[in-house]
């Protein structure tokens, strides 16, 4: 048998039988690399000519002939000297390479006729696709290789300008005061940062560089007390989304332009004076801070007391719910602020409205209004007629890179369905840090991807102890993600009257500790609010109990979203649906039946049954099939897994349209 090339619609090997002329198409081929039946044509001085096949080639083994005579001859050119100015446009393969020696001139070469049966996808209208190359003249910027060090940034005119913005920022605030240096103090050191920053569309926007200090050198009660600063939870930014779809409100993103620079310090703290901008008046006096600076362990903390102390003054009022959402209601006039360290979401019922807290906003603090809600921690928010599609394509890409998988091949689900993971299966990875780094990194992934949450809740219960058989797990979560890249979480103009949920448990899912696993997800009419997988902290004694204490679980976060709708001036007259599939634990929520199977729960998952009898919960049985939470308490086959990641509102992003949130 002789190999001849590849078919275009199989895979395979395209062989000859010498003997019989017949071809055929195999996958499984054997070489003889010692044995060269053309050896000899390649030391021929005339074209050879090939005519061993005389049977037509069976069109059924080669579907790609059908429009194609039986034998098909092949024009060969004779070759002739390159010329280094114009070289050829096709490069024919090393492999059983015929050369012919350039004896005649090229104004008429003699056709010379063939017989070989090679067949080129020219030959049968086969033909590579052309990509058009887009011609629109735009900027590219490219951008330089991050300084190592403050000297190299110095050198550099670009970096050097980026770092004097920043140091006159820190003057013009006032940040510090150069006094000589206390006997017996600590001195933190400080450094300087450098960073690219990119749009939404991974275009560099700018270079920055950011002066920070050493905040592990600073000594508890002595240069910082509380640390501890409240950021806005991911429920809370959707459901106000879900409310300005409701309302048809426009959402607004604002960026406090060196935010922790705003905060006040209640303690003494001294600072060596910043590489490269040293006084040369007063070379060994130190800067004792005035202002929080980024680096302190404090100065988020400072930076939310001042910009919550400002917000008060001029109408604003903390949510219970989440201290980070700020509400304005007066008269008829309403505005939700949601505060994510330096980033800020704005929505008003007016536009008028919108313009004067951002004026108000802009006396204050260096406020930048970036315009209508299109790029918000890493996820890239799109306005759509059907609503609003959040996506994290940009930072799914990123996780990809650092992981070396951007060109892997993809699976359809991001779990196996018998996949349970164990702490002792296997040997220990070889790179502990980056396992850990991208399961933090797939968490906050979640944000816009709850089909993964399962896959991901379980690779991050090994984080202190990874094994391969892990690492194998988390990499199945990176090629499903290949595979959906620019999949994301639709939200859209629905009724906000009612508050649905879904709750299932896996019982004595791991296979250590015999613990189950809670997953649950609410939704606020059509939008999904909140979800969750986890595994349950005590034993479960049978499933009745272990979904019993999932449907606790759902109860104790739609309280808290109602009470959260309520300070939105949006309270809900009916009672939430929990629908669970264990008739069980459907009975335990509404009496207290079978107690001699319940009398050892804890008595706070048993608060369940008080919001029952108030009317705030209704418990429903829901057959398994239709149980939405079961993507998040054990691996699913592919079409049960896709059809749930619909009902989840997880799909491709939708045709782009223009105006703004």
């Amino acid at each position: 048998m002789h190999c001849f090339g590849f078919p275009t619609h199989h895979k395979g090997y395209i062989c000859l039988n010498p003997h019989t002329g017949k071809i055929s198409v195999s996958r499984h081929v054997i070489f003889n690399e010692k044995i060269f039946p053309y050896k000899s044509l390649t030391e021929t001085t005339t074209p050879p000519t090939y005519n061993f096949l005389q049977t037509p080639i069976n069109p059924i083994l080669l579907p790609y002939l059908l429009n194609t005579p039986s034998t098909l001859p092949i024009h060969i050119q004779p070759t002739t000297p390159a010329s280094p100015t114009s070289p050829p446009p096709h490069t024919s393969p090393p492999s059983h390479h015929i050369s012919t020696p350039p004896t005649q001139p090229v104004d008429s070469p003699p056709p010379l006729i063939s017989h070989h049966p090679m067949v080129t996808r020219s030959k049968v209208s086969v033909f590579k696709p052309k990509h058009p190359i887009s011609l629109l003249s735009q900027t590219v910027i490219i951008p330089s290789l991050l300084p190592k060090s403050p000297i190299l940034g110095l050198r550099d005119p670009n970096w050097l300008s980026a770092m004097q913005d920043e140091f006159s920022a820190l003057i013009k605030n006032w940040m510090w005061a150069l006094v000589p240096r206390p006997p017996n103090t600590n001195i933190i050191r400080c450094l300087w940062l450098f960073k690219h920053k990119y749009r939404s569309n991974g275009a560099l926007e700018r270079q920055k560089t950011r002066l920070v200090v050493n905040g592990k050198s600073q000594q508890m009660s002595i240069d910082c007390d509380e640390t501890f600063s409240l950021v806005v939870k991911s429920a809370t930014i959707r459901t106000v989304l879900s409310m300005a779809l409701h309302h048809s409100w426009l959402l607004h993103q604002l960026d406090v332009k060196n935010a922790f620079l705003h905060g006040n310090l209640e303690e003494t703290v001294y600072m060596h004076q910043p590489p490269g901008f040293r006084d040369p008046n007063k070379p060994h006096h130190v800067c004792q801070l005035l202002k929080s600076i980024y680096g302190l362990k404090q100065a988020p903390r400072a930076w939310y007391h001042r910009f919550s102390s400002f917000l008060s003054t001029v109408g604003f009022r903390n949510s219970v719910c989440d201290p980070s959402l700020f509400i304005y209601h007066h008269d008829h006039h309403t505005a939700y602020l949601l505060l994510y360290v330096d980033d800020i979401i704005l929505t008003t019922s007016s536009a008028d409205l919108r313009c004067s807290i951002i004026k108000t906003l802009a006396t204050e603090f260096s406020m930048t209004d970036l315009g209508p809600l299109s790029y918000f921690l890493g996820i890239a928010v799109t306005r759509h007629p059907h609503g609003i599609f959040l996506n994290q394509a940009k930072y799914a890409n990123e996780i990809l890179s650092r992981a070396s998988l951007s060109d892997c091949n993809s699976v359809a689900t991001p779990v196996d369905t018998n996949s349970k993971l164990s702490a002792t299966a296997g040997p220990p990875v070889e790179d502990p840090t980056l396992y850990r780094s991208l399961a933090g990194a797939l968490q906050y992934l979640t944000f816009t991807r709850p089909n993964i949450s399962y896959a991901v809740q379980q690779i991050c219960l090994f984080m202190h102890d990874p094994r391969v058989p892990h690492l194998h797990a988390l990499k199945r979560i990176l090629r499903y993600i290949k595979g959906t890249l620019h999949f994301g979480l639709h939200l859209r103009p629905s009724p906000i009257d009612s508050l649905i949920s879904y709750s299932d448990a896996d019982w004595g899912g791991c296979p250590d500790t015999r613990r189950s696993t809670s997953g649950y997800c609410v939704y606020l009419g059509d939008n999904l609010l909140s979800w969750s997988s986890k595994r349950q902290a005590t034993l479960s004694r049978s499933s009745a109990e272990a979904e019993y204490r999932g449907v606790t679980n759902v109860a104790a976060e739609t309280c808290w979203i109602r009470n959260l709708l309520l300070e939105l001036q949006c309270p809900l007259s009916k009672a939430t649906l929990v629908y669970c599939d264990n008739i069980s634990s459907v009975y335990m929520s509404g009496n207290p039946v079978q107690h001699h199977r319940t009398k050892h729960i804890e008595m706070d998952i048993h608060f369940v049954r008080e919001k029952v009898a108030r009317g705030e919960v209704r418990v429903l049985h829901v057959p398994s099939r239709h149980q939405f939470a079961d993507i998040f308490t054990k691996g699913l086959p592919w079409i049960l897994f896709d059809e749930f990641r619909s009902s989840l509102s997880i799909w491709p992003p939708p045709a782009l349209t223009e105006g703004g949130c």
